[in-house]
């Protein structure tokens, strides 16, 4: 392909991303493609001849477009919010054309330093201290695979120059709430601590990490000879967006030299917004805190934000430095392959950078109080309705509800199969998608409100086919 060519069909795929956003409403938000469906529409073999891609188009309409869900539709009420705003599409495109390696600042200066200042301004952005160094890594399991490293280095007094973990006298141990996200066991499997040192702590009626728990189960290791390491605060949980007690979690922390991870995957980006901030008092004693604006800020999958307090910790921890990567400017200049794990690094930075010049610290605020406003019109519905149960806070976007029908009253198994029948029936209807899920053995449906074009008028669809659904239609 020359740059002709690249040109004519540039344009025209900008032209279909353009007319897809803006007819997203008219497709069913949840693929309703069976497994193989899209496969069996492909050759088994790889063309031998160039094909060139003049009918890439038609393809993407006939085969691909079947097996998509549609994250950015304003439907889409599952999982968690994953907007792709239009000035990230640009950023990751110029990113692609510019096929730059970020590896080290000479590599090319611009992906360090452009870095350096859109993750400042998104420090400044939630309100964190200048203590707040922030790094951008792929996703919040990458970076939280990070800080229990840096946290068992930390513990162990940098065990990796010796014998790691075998030969560490006394185990280490990692605690977070039962309902945490599954990246917090991942990492702490893939860091060498091992399930057997994982304590995942019982949660309150509002599903929040037990003090009380915590402390005993901190003692108890204590007591049987091991070594408490990390402690991973929750501020939005998976399921319901439950609040750790950060504030005395940060005091337990300092009381038994625990290193302390605060995971805002999701819930992050809402502390754009000052009046959200009570949401993690505590969050200055962290070692460490993730938060992807991947989801709920709108910059588009992968790119999470990582902040630690001692970056040359983590420098230590991550660090390799072999002769051929070394440069004349490696005393004056921050190499960014050393905060992270891969070695390549991509030019992720201009999503962030993009998103914030285009819409502004206000328009972002903007975005994310009319979605708290519409979850809390949501629940103030579901309170409302007989016959509707709300199964946790609304402490953000996330609205946990459950149908009980009187005939069905305490009978749980009952209830899990009327639930998900009503979950089918909206996903399969294609208007909107949302999420079924079990809470503390109970079954329930999630609605999580954030897709850059949901309006109030989507949410209300959703209650009224909600409502319908329960009687069948």
């Amino acid at each position: 392909m020359d740059t002709h060519e690249f040109r004519r069909l540039g344009h025209d795929l900008i032209e279909w991303i353009a007319a897809y956003r803006e007819g997203i409403e008219g497709y069913p938000v949840m693929s309703p493609a069976q497994p193989g469906d899209i496969s069996r529409q492909l050759p088994r073999t790889p063309p031998l001849k160039p094909e060139g891609l003049e009918a890439i188009l038609g393809d993407l309409d006939r085969i691909v477009m079947s097996g998509i869900t549609h994250w950015n539709h304003p439907g889409f009420f599952a999982y968690f919010p994953s907007n792709s705003s239009l000035s990230s599409v640009l950023a990751d495109l110029v990113c692609a054309g510019l096929g730059s390696q970020g590896m080290s600042w000479q590599t090319s200066p611009a992906a360090t330093e452009v870095e350096d200042v859109v993750m400042d301004w998104l420090r400044q952005m939630l309100g964190l201290s200048e203590a707040f160094t922030g790094v951008i890594q792929d996703t919040a399991s990458t970076a939280t695979f990070c800080a229990l490293l840096c946290a068992r280095e930390r513990t162990s007094a940098f065990s990796q120059n010796r014998g790691g973990l075998q030969a560490e006298a006394v185990p280490l141990m990692v605690y977070a709430s039962d309902q945490g996200h599954s990246s917090i066991p991942k990492a702490a499997l893939l860091a060498g601590f091992g399930k057997d040192h994982l304590r995942l702590i019982p949660t309150d009626a509002d599903h929040a990490l037990r003090l009380d728990l915590l402390e005993a189960a901190i003692q108890a290791d204590l007591a049987a000879g091991r070594k408490p390491c990390a402690l991973v605060a929750a501020i939005g949980t998976t399921a319901t967006t439950a609040m750790d007690p950060l504030w005395a979690m940060a005091v337990l922390a300092q009381k038994y030299g625990l290193w302390l991870h605060v995971d805002a995957a999701m819930a992050g980006t809402a502390m754009i917004c000052p009046e959200c901030r009570s949401l993690w008092n505590g969050v200055e004693a962290a070692d460490s805190l993730v938060l992807n604006p991947h989801k709920w800020m709108g910059t588009g999958f992968d790119l999470t934000a990582y902040f630690v307090r001692d970056p040359e910790h983590l420098i230590r921890v991550m660090g390799t430095n072999p002769s051929y990567l070394h440069t004349a400017q490696d005393g004056e200049v921050r190499n960014l392959r050393d905060w992270g794990i891969p070695l390549g690094r991509r030019f992720r930075a201009l999503k962030l950078w993009f998103l914030i010049r285009d819409q502004g610290v206000e328009g972002l605020q903007a975005r994310i109080r009319r979605d708290l406003a519409n979850a809390q019109w949501l629940k103030e519905q579901v309170d409302a309705a007989p016959g509707w149960e709300r199964m946790a806070p609304v402490a953000l976007q996330t609205v946990c509800i459950r149908h009980v029908p009187d005939t069905l009253r305490g009978d749980e198994a009952a209830l899990k199969t009327h639930n998900l029948a009503i979950a089918e029936r909206i996903n399969h209807a294609g208007r909107s998608y949302l999420t079924p899920s079990v809470l503390k053995g109970q079954q329930m449906i999630r609605v999580s409100i954030g897709a850059e074009a949901t309006e109030r008028k989507h949410v209300e669809a959703l209650w009224a086919d909600l409502q319908a659904a329960t009687l069948g239609r």
